[in-house]
């Protein structure tokens, strides 16, 4: 069986790769530590695969066909999609076997996603791998969950799906060890004119509700006031996924700053699972 090495999440944002001098510098060197640190983290559970849990900002997907949830399959991802992000172009390493293992449990397990083996991928998974120093260090599977366009999948059914993961990870190859990266949020609000408003209460209430593990809990809270948290706040959906395949491991935030000048409330964290050399 493989082993889920690692769960993290972190928040997602344009903003700190195209005007990272919008904010003070001492919070730039912070944010960006903590990501680097994040990082370290990862490499050093020596995942084979990195399973990075994102949304697509309507680039791949549209009004003609929008899935809930999309697992990517190929053997390699290009990415950025956007031509206005201040990132390189690249190709990253696929993980195409986990993704059709992934995808054919799906289905075994009542679930049905789409799949893809021609995502681009956009800002949400690249500026975390490229921040946390993994590109291109690692092979990933990228997992689009909807966080844009309603009708949008529920809290709950993002846990569930956290829990199907978790379940079809061990039953992968073994030997490999998969780490996940649940990205986005927290609080933002995109296009509108709330655009720069961060609810930092709301963020440390639903930091504070991670921390306790309690899942109704946290459903309810997530359901009941993301829409003070503004749009982008619906992208907490990837971390409910973290939180499902974190099967009751402890959470631990690793860093909070409400980052008005990055329109966002930006927030790291990881469950601390225990891999079987570690225990």
């Amino acid at each position: 069986m493989a082993e889920l090495v690692g769960i993290y999440a972190a928040s997602h944002t344009p903003v700190m790769l195209n005007f990272p001098d919008a904010i003070p510098e001492q919070d730039r060197e912070a944010i960006f530590a903590a990501f680097k640190d994040m990082g370290r983290r990862i490499a050093a559970s020596r995942p084979d695969t990195v399973i990075v849990i994102s949304d697509d900002h309507v680039h791949n997907f549209f009004f003609n066909n929008f899935p809930a949830f999309c697992i990517g399959a190929a053997e390699s991802y290009q990415t950025p999609v956007e031509h206005w992000l201040k990132a390189e172009k690249q190709v990253l390493p696929g993980d195409a076997a986990l993704g059709a293992h992934l995808l054919g449990e799906a289905l075994q397990n009542g679930f049905d996603p789409s799949f893809s083996i021609e995502l681009v991928l956009d800002h949400g998974s690249l500026t975390p791998l490229l921040l946390a120093g993994l590109v291109p260090h690692v092979q990933i599977v990228p997992l689009l969950v909807n966080c844009v366009q309603p009708p949008l999948p529920t809290m709950r059914r993002c846990v569930d799906w956290g829990r199907f993961l978790r379940r079809a990870i061990a039953s992968f190859d073994a030997g490999k060890r998969i780490a996940i990266l649940a990205t986005g949020g927290i609080s933002h609000d995109i296009a509108t004119p709330r655009m720069g408003m961060v609810n930092e209460e709301f963020d440390r209430q639903f930091l504070a509700r991670l921390s306790s593990g309690d899942t109704d809990a946290i459903v309810d809270h997530a359901t009941r006031h993301v829409a003070a948290a503004g749009n982008g706040a619906e992208e907490i959906r990837n971390w409910l996924v973290g939180h499902g395949a974190a099967g009751g491991a402890p959470f631990e935030s690793l860093y909070y700053k409400a980052v008005s000048k990055w329109y966002t409330g930006i927030g790291l964290a990881q469950w601390k699972v225990q891999a079987r050399d570690e225990r």
